[in-house]
C-alpha cells in the first residue's frame, strides 16, 4: 500500500471527538452548589479528591465541610488532625479566606443519634440497650450508607456550611450508596416486621390474643431459624421503634429528594483502567435513570511522558541494537572484531593483546558495554510506558465514545502518595487545570 493510499484511510477513519473538559472552579465557586458527591469504585482516590476539593473550595473563600467514610484515616493525617470522628474538625493551615473543616461518620453513634432524637429518653434508653439493635446498628447491610445519608441530611439541615463533600462508603458497588435509603425503608416496611407490630399496635386483650396466636405459629419456625433468645430480642426492638419507624422512612425519602435536588453535584472518580471505566460508565447511567445531577468524571492517576514522540516500537528497536549490535552495521573498527566469519562462531581467541585490553578493569570496552546496557534497559521502561499509555487511551476513547456527554478532567498519576496539605493543594490545582501535567516518563 502506497504511503498516498495510507493517508487516505487514515483520514476517512471516524475521529473521537475529545471529551468535554470539567471545570472544577466554576462548580466549587457557585453558591449554588452546596452538596459535592464524590462516589466510584474503591482504591480509584475518592477519598484524596473529596479532601483535595474541599481544601480548595475552602482556600476560595467558601465554608466547608467533607465528610468521609474512609476507614484508613488518610484524610485526617493530610489535613493534620491526629483523629476524625462524628463531630466537624477546623483545619488549620489553610489559605484564604474560607473555612475547611473535617468528619469521619461514626455509623453506630449516628444510629443512636437518630433514636435518640426522634424516642423519648425511656425508650430510646431501651432501645439503645436491646442486642437486636446493637447488632443492626453495628452491621446490618447497608447501614452504613444509610447513616452516611442520615449523617448528609443532619448536615445540610443546619445551614451552617456553604459546600458539604461526601466521599461515599467503600463498597463492592458503588450503587450502594443511592440503594441503601430505600433497603432499609424496604426492610422498615417489610412483611415480618408488619407482622411483628401488629401485637404493639393492636394493643390490650386483642393485641395479647393476636400475639399468643401469631407467635405460637411462628415460634417454630423462626425460633429454629433465628433461636429463642433472637427472636425475643427482635421483638423487643420492633415493639420500642415503632414510633420511629415512620420517620426512618420519611428521613430516606427526603435524603433520596435532597440528592435529586439542584444544589447536589456527583463527581464519578476512576481510574483509566478497564473494570473501573466499566463501573464508571453503569453508574453513569444509573445516576441518569434515577434523575441525579451529574457533573462529570473525574480520571484519577494518568500516565504520561515527556518523550511521547518515542514510541514503543522504535524504543523496543533500539533497545534490541544495542543488546545485539551483530544485527546491524558497525563502525570501522568493531565490525571486523564482532562479525568477522573467522571470529564470529569460531573457538578462536582474539589476539592476546585484545583480550587484555578488554579485560583491563575500567576500559573503554567495558565502559561503553555498560553505557549500552544501562541505554538499553531506560528504552525498555520508556517501551512499558508507552504501552501503558496506549492501553488508558483505548480504555477513556471508549468510556468517550460511549458517554460523549460526560465532562472529564483528569489528574495525572503521582510518585508518591499524598500525606499533607501541600500534597492536597497540588491535587486541586491539578483538578482545576482540566488536563493533567505530566513530568517526564
Amino acid at each position: 500500500m502506497s504511503a498516498e493510499q495510507t493517508k487516505a484511510q487514515d483520514a476517512a477513519r471516524p475521529r473521537l471527538s475529545p471529551a468535554r473538559v470539567l471545570g472544577i472552579d466554576p462548580l466549587l465557586d457557585d453558591p449554588t452548589t452546596r452538596i459535592v458527591v464524590c462516589c466510584g469504585a474503591g482504591g480509584v482516590g475518592k477519598t484524596t479528591t473529596a479532601a483535595a476539593l474541599g481544601l480548595r473550595a475552602a482556600e476560595r473563600g467558601r465554608k466547608v465541610v467533607v465528610l468521609t467514610i474512609d476507614p484508613a484515616r488518610r484524610l485526617a493525617q493530610s489535613m493534620g488532625i491526629d483523629s476524625l470522628d462524628n463531630v466537624p474538625r477546623r483545619v488549620k493551615g489553610t489559605e484564604g479566606d474560607g473555612e475547611l473543616h473535617a468528619m469521619m461518620l461514626d455509623m453506630k453513634r449516628t444510629f443512636d443519634e437518630v433514636v435518640e432524637a426522634h424516642a423519648d429518653p425511656e425508650r430510646a434508653a431501651a432501645i439503645l440497650a436491646n442486642p437486636f439493635y446493637q447488632s443492626l446498628s453495628a452491621g446490618f447491610a447497608g447501614t452504613q450508607e444509610y447513616m452516611a445519608m442520615e449523617k448528609l441530611g443532619q448536615l445540610r439541615a443546619k445551614d451552617e456550611w456553604d459546600l458539604i463533600v461526601v466521599d461515599t462508603p467503600p463498597s463492592r458497588s458503588a450503587l450502594d450508596f443511592l440503594d441503601a435509603p430505600k433497603r432499609l425503608g424496604s426492610f422498615l416496611d417489610g412483611r415480618l416486621i408488619r407482622l411483628l407490630t401488629a401485637p404493639a399496635k393492636l394493643g390490650g386483650r386483642a393485641g395479647m390474643a393476636f400475639l399468643n396466636v401469631g407467635m405460637s405459629m411462628m415460634t417454630g419456625t423462626l425460633g429454629k431459624l433465628l433461636g429463642g433468645q433472637l427472636l425475643k430480642d427482635v421483638q423487643t426492638f420492633v415493639a420500642a421503634m415503632d414510633t420511629t419507624f415512620g420517620g426512618f422512612r420519611t428521613r430516606a425519602d427526603a435524603t433520596y429528594k435532597l440528592l435529586q435536588a439542584p444544589g447536589t453535584a456527583f463527581l464519578v472518580v476512576a481510574a483509566p483502567e478497564r473494570d473501573a471505566l466499566r463501573e464508571a460508565a453503569y453508574f453513569v447511567e444509573r445516576l441518569a435513570a434515577e434523575r441525579m445531577p451529574l457533573m462529570g468524571l473525574v480520571l484519577n492517576r494518568v500516565h504520561g511522558s515527556g518523550a511521547g514522540r518515542l514510541s514503543a516500537e522504535r524504543a523496543l528497536a533500539a533497545a534490541e541494537n544495542l543488546e545485539d549490535p551483530r544485527i546491524v552495521d558497525q563502525a570501522d573498527g568493531k565490525a571486523g572484531l564482532r562479525n568477522s566469519p573467522d571470529t564470529y562462531g569460531s573457538s578462536q581467541s582474539p589476539a592476546p593483546e585484545t583480550a587484555v585490553t578488554a579485560s583491563e578493569e575500567g576500559s573503554p570496552a567495558d565502559t561503553e558495554s555498560s553505557v549500552d546496557r544501562l541505554t538499553a534497559g531506560l528504552l525498555r521502561l520508556h517501551a512499558d510506558r508507552m504501552q501503558l499509555l496506549s492501553r488508558e487511551q483505548r480504555t477513556r476513547d471508549r468510556f468517550t465514545a460511549r458517554h460523549p456527554e460526560v465532562a472529564v478532567v483528569e489528574v495525572p498519576a503521582l510518585p508518591g502518595d499524598v500525606h499533607d496539605l501541600v500534597g492536597l493543594r497540588d491535587i486541586g490545582h491539578r483538578l482545576a487545570a482540566g488536563r493533567p501535567e505530566h513530568t517526564e516518563a
